[in-house]
């Protein structure tokens, strides 16, 4: 293993798990607005629409330290990974790679699924009061689709569940590097207790091994290369 590479135990990782707990925080507390609308048999009362809309009305009115704030530690697990996957390692690549990934779906599906609709929603219930109201949603395809209030809430609470399982997959992919990396120092100490030797290296000395491997992969080649065309001339 490299000297350099940074695991489960670097302050980057920190900077992932972090931000990815305090998100999971903010759906959690969200949870009792979602649960009734996706889960509950029970019919929705309007009651509990007018609760739920007055719940996002308020945060939609929060000062605008509140979004910086968020904003900043979306920043912050960002840089937790960029952090981790300079430079990286096989290991770094594909569990805090796919973590990366899966951190980006959750940021798209937070600026589509999340801010737009609250935004439009918030617009709506300012601007309308009673009634039926219609949330218009301008469809790229199909022109105009009218969701009702409870099915505009509806697909908010869906994006809140979409965002909570993927923030725990990144939970998981960060756990399983945690795991391979207490496999892999089993499996050293075991290499030790036998006496087999163990070469550890840095990134420049792994990086030079790699090129006297190519060079002498392309010194073969042509090795090979010249005596085919020595056999053909003999011939």
């Amino acid at each position: 293993m490299s000297q350099n590479y940074r695991g489960s135990g670097s302050f980057a990782t920190f900077l992932i798990i972090g931000p990815v707990c305090f998100f999971l925080g903010i759906l959690f507390a969200s949870f009792p607005y979602d649960f009734p609308l996706l889960w509950s048999p029970d019919p929705i009362t309007p009651l509990h629409i007018s609760q739920i809309e007055t719940h996002l009305r308020f945060m939609h009115a929060a000062p605008p330290l509140i979004s910086r704030l968020l904003h900043i530690i979306i920043t912050v697990g960002f840089l937790g990974f960029f952090t981790k996957l300079y430079r990286a390692s096989e290991s770094n690549i594909l569990f805090d790679g796919g973590s990366l990934l899966l951190y980006l779906i959750a940021a798209g599906v937070y600026i589509t699924n999340v801010v737009t609709p609250m935004n439009a929603l918030a617009e709506q219930l300012e601007g309308e009061r009673g009634g039926v109201e219609k949330f218009v949603h301008s469809g790229p395809l199909t022109g105009e689709v009218e969701l009702t209030r409870e099915e505009s809430l509806r697909v908010l609470s869906a994006s809140h569940t979409i965002l909570a399982f993927v923030l725990v997959g990144v939970l998981v992919l960060q756990a399983g590097q945690w795991y391979a990396e207490k496999r892999e120092r089993e499996d050293y100490a075991a290499w030790v207790a036998r006496g087999e030797p163990v070469e550890v290296m840095d990134d420049d000395e792994e990086g030079e091994k790699e090129r006297e491997k190519e060079e002498r992969e392309q010194e073969r080649e042509e090795r090979e290369q010249g005596e085919r065309e020595e056999g053909k001339k003999d011939i």
